[in-house]
């Protein structure tokens, strides 16, 4: 059955939440977790592997993104938030008693390879699927999740159609709802009245982002003064872009794209002297980890995202994440951590159990999934609607002397 389109941002902020069940991710210890994790992304969760329940039985969690690659800082981030959080899970009784094994696989951010990284979970006899990690593999895979009736959460797939089945829900905003609140955000909070847009027309991610951005400008008394377009095939010379924002008196350029492409707008820029406020959205997270980047051209940049490592409540996950995989943690890991949390509460709040039918299973957690509540490291309170979408506050950090600091 279809779903519903996403709902909006605003009416997600404002809604009444009602939940029967409850996870507070706050319980576990950066000790237990850091114990217990391995480091070797891709490869089945150990602790998961070691620690069974009474009867041996583990529910299987299948992980799927971009490994190897330009979007690698995506999928790897999404494959140890996954792991990190089962193990925490395990070394703490489990689910139920119950424990998790996680299986993480590269999707190479292509269709027809998430389609085989699909089938080789479902070979292994994976029974709950975490991902995939970007849209459009997520589309793709979700066709398959709904022939099987699998359940499936996405960490980041944000493009409205990846949750457009019943059985598959999201951590991340849609993409309408991040423009949207982008919009608000920068309106709100008079950082600028003339905007220039700089988007990816070949992805649906930046093109849907880019279109409720517009959409929302003018009720936000925002003048779009410069709104140029690129493709995968001309992703590497901004100068006509940059030039034209930089002529229209831009004051602030939104980027609605993935870091690889804004680190080079921002060293373009710099060579140009031109120095508005750039603003992005979850897919600017990983641009301080691009390989041979100044970090400087960054200072000021700002995003829509709902986790930083600076805040008090991200302490433990973060020194936990630091601790198993060497580097710190990015949103894509937070939302990965909070999919298998929101996972463990809909468990406990449907009673499913290993031994059932995969469709059994599903049928189980996708009508818990309406009922459930937990304090995740991307928003406290989140719960979710039928439709798949999460409810939870929009957050924006800004890069500060290499870090990101909660506005």
């Amino acid at each position: 059955m279809k779903k519903l389109v996403s709902v909006s941002l605003a009416a997600a902020m404002v809604a009444s939440m009602t939940a029967c069940g409850s996870n507070n991710t706050a319980e576990t210890t950066a000790a237990a977790a850091a114990a217990e994790t391995t480091a070797a992304a891709g490869e089945t969760s150990a602790a998961a592997e070691s620690q069974t329940a009474a009867d041996g039985a583990s529910f299987k969690i299948g992980v799927t993104g971009p490994l190897t690659g330009a979007a690698a800082a995506y999928g790897n981030a999404v494959v140890n938030g996954a792991k990190l959080a089962a193990d925490e899970i395990n070394a703490a009784g489990g689910v139920n008693g119950y424990t998790f094994e996680v299986n993480g696989q590269d999707d190479e951010n292509d269709t027809e390879k998430a389609i085989n990284a699909y089938n080789t979970l479902k070979d292994w006899g994976m029974q709950i699927l975490v991902g995939t990690t970007t849209s459009k593999p997520c589309i793709a895979v979700a066709a398959e999740t709904a022939n099987d009736n699998m359940f499936q959460i996405t960490p980041s797939g944000s493009a409205v159609e990846c949750v457009a089945n019943d059985n598959v829900f999201r951590v991340c905003f849609a993409d309408p709802d991040q423009g949207t609140a982008s919009a608000k955000y920068i309106g709100e909070h008079k950082l600028a009245t003339k905007v220039a847009i700089i988007y990816d027309s070949s992805t649906e991610y930046s093109s849907g982002l880019r279109e409720a951005f517009v959409n929302e400008a003018a009720n936000q008394g925002i003048e779009i003064v410069a709104d140029e377009a690129f493709t995968a095939d001309t992703n590497t010379d901004f100068s006509v872009q940059l030039d034209k924002a930089k002529d229209a008196g831009a004051e602030l350029v939104f980027l609605p794209i993935y870091y690889q492409e804004a680190s080079i707008i921002l060293k373009q820029a710099s060579d140009k002297e031109f120095a508005p406020v750039f603003f992005g959205c979850d897919g600017m997270d990983g641009i301080l980890s691009v390989e041979n980047f100044d970090k400087s051209l960054a200072e000021g940049l700002m995003l829509l995202t709902p986790f930083s490592t600076t805040e008090e409540t991200s302490k433990a996950f973060t020194d936990a994440y630091v601790a198993a995989y060497g580097i710190e943690p990015n949103q894509f890991a937070a939302d990965s951590y909070d999919a298998v949390y929101a996972v463990k509460a809909a468990i406990e709040q449907s009673g499913v159990t290993p031994d059932m039918s995969v469709s059994d299973i599903c049928e189980g957690l996708k009508i818990a999934m309406t009922e459930i509540k937990i304090d995740g490291l991307t928003g406290s309170d989140m719960t979710w609607n039928a439709a798949g979408e999460p409810n939870k506050a929009p957050k924006a950090v800004m890069i500060e002397n290499g870090e990101y600091v909660m506005q």
